[in-house]
């Protein structure tokens, strides 16, 4: 069993932010499995199941229960989390909170909401053995620099988690770089999932900030991190590889030819970081994972990369511990 084996129950954590009216057990029993709950003012609230939404329940959200809410996710104390709100978002023990609302604006930028209209919890979960076959391929040819790539709530997270989780236990040095607290979900310096017994965190901080900490402290083999976004994401990647540690990624795209599209994931193409392309797609229900070698030439143009052949996984992982959420 993995070091630190014990892993949160991100289902009940949602249910201690929600109001009273929703916790007696046929609403936990519905509840048992959702990616996401959804609350819109004036809607009833809404589970994410396999890709698609339904109500657990027919009354409807007021601004109050979203308020209550936020108030749970940050301790009775919502201007402390400001800085958080201005991305988005806030964490809650590794569930992540998207807010949408009126916002505030201050010097060009948003610095908090003047009331609110909508809450989405994204519910992490751990998925053991989701990626063997991926694992097994890459095993087979030796660990390379992998992009794991999915449209929004595909999964990505997910399986970053289980491919960290799984080196690890093998006795590979890895470095996580958790800059939004939900890979991890470190609690009290404690990693609220298994991660294996040979892995760092860093959590809260950003990437470029994060390699650069783990690369002169801690001697990592590789470096995994979530959600390469930004320009300064790209410096991050480019100081991993200028130092012979591995690395695996995600990023938004639904397939290779989304990347190609982007200016930063070209550059990403272009300069050859990443020899391996992890894609998860959800067909009728269910994930599928698909691995890719990309080719070294024409990477940020159509063609150039080529199919490794890959049992599906889809899944009696999916089916016994529930959709792989983000």
């Amino acid at each position: 069993m993995d070091a630190g084996s014990e892993t949160m129950n991100g289902t009940e954590l949602a249910l201690q932010l929600l109001p009273a009216r929703y916790l007696d057990l046929r609403c936990r029993e519905r509840l048992r499995g959702a990616e996401e709950l959804r609350f819109r003012i004036g809607q009833a609230p809404m589970m994410l199941l396999h890709g698609s939404e339904i109500p657990f329940a027919d009354d409807l959200i007021s601004e109050n229960d979203l308020l209550r809410i936020l108030e749970k996710a940050t301790g009775a104390s919502l201007h402390t989390a400001a800085p958080a709100l201005s991305r988005g978002y806030i964490s809650f023990h590794g569930l992540r909170i998207g807010v949408c609302g009126s916002a505030v604006i201050q010097n060009g930028q948003l610095s908090g909401f003047r009331s609110y209209t909508s809450l989405a919890v994204r519910i992490p979960r751990e998925c053991r053995g989701v990626c063997d076959g991926v694992l097994r391929q890459l095993n087979a040819d030796g660990i390379e620099n992998l992009l794991i790539i999915s449209s929004p709530g595909g999964g990505k997270t997910t399986a970053l988690r289980e491919i960290v989780r799984a080196l690890s236990s093998r006795g590979r040095r890895i470095g996580l770089i958790d800059e939004r607290c939900e890979i991890a979900a470190c609690d009290a310096g404690r990693p609220q999932f298994a991660l294996g017994a040979h892995c760092d965190v860093l959590s809260g901080l950003d990437k470029r900030a994060g390699s650069m900490m783990l690369l002169r402290g801690m001697n990592p083999e590789i470096i995994a991190m979530d959600e390469i976004s930004q320009a300064e994401d790209l410096e991050a990647v480019r100081e991993i590889i200028g130092c012979g540690v591995g690395l695996i990624a995600t990023a938004h795209a639904a397939e290779l030819e989304d990347l190609k599209k982007r200016p930063l994931y070209r550059l990403l193409l272009d300069e050859q970081v990443f020899s391996r392309l992890l894609i998860i797609r959800m067909e009728q229900g269910e994930r599928q994972y698909d691995l890719r070698r990309l080719g070294n030439e024409n990477r940020g143009t159509a063609g150039g990369d080529e199919r490794v052949p890959l049992d599906r996984l889809s899944s009696d992982h999916d089916k016994k511990a529930g959709a792989a959420p983000p």
